[in-house]
């Protein structure tokens, strides 16, 4: 826990960029009956009955200090697919970094062996160099702030039958870039010296 709080009070340094990363999962639902829209007086209405339309899965990736979010949609969550992701934050959106901070939860697939299982041995080890990496302690990824980052998402745009995928990406995209125009950043409060007195309880008795 210290280890991710002393990272987010370092100062912000474009050659050392603060990224979050996080993933969650979208249920994709069709509405069943055609919904009646809202009127003068009367919210819209919507059938409780709906299909489902199987998953998608959502990476986050939050730099705070740069006020930058990219939402992946993929079909799963495997191994592949996270080290797809690193390959991208670190080759597309932050190629010119000398290191890129990463903080992640303990998730069993963010690790570097994910990257081992995805591409050549030289590709892995290149890739695994590019980033410092951080892991939120076990039933503590409210630290990691890319789930603040997905649940900002989830309210203000994932709050309501999405019936496929394209349709998700879309939403997400449109999401994305109202976010990044307006460069919400994070306003992280909670420090180390808070930690050690709120949650005493966690740290052995001397």
């Amino acid at each position: 826990m210290e280890d991710i709080l002393e990272v987010y009070t370092r100062p912000r340094d474009p050659a050392r960029p603060l990224v979050c990363l996080d993933e969650a999962t979208k249920q994709l639902v069709k509405e069943t009956r055609t919904p009646i829209p809202m009127e003068p007086g009367r919210p819209a209405r919507v059938d409780y009955e709906y299909e489902r339309r199987g998953t998608a899965n959502l990476f986050m990736i939050f730099a705070p200090l740069e006020g930058w979010r990219h939402v992946k949609v993929t079909e799963r969550h495997a191994a592949e697919d996270y080290a797809k992701i690193l390959k991208e934050l670190s080759d597309v959106h932050f190629p010119q970094a000398e290191k890129i901070l990463l903080v992640q939860d303990n998730l069993n697939t963010h690790c570097p062996a994910s990257l081992y299982r995805t591409f050549l041995p030289e590709e892995a080890r290149r890739l695994v160099e590019r980033f410092e990496w951080h892991f939120t302690p076990k039933h503590g990824s409210w630290l990691d702030m890319a789930e603040t980052e997905l649940s900002v998402l989830s309210s203000q745009c994932l709050n309501r039958r999405i019936p496929e995928k394209e349709t998700l990406a879309a939403e997400v995209q449109a999401w994305q870039e109202y976010r990044n125009k307006h460069n919400a950043t994070a306003n992280w409060q909670f420090r180390t010296q808070d930690a050690r007195i709120k949650l005493k309880r966690l740290y052995p008795a001397i």
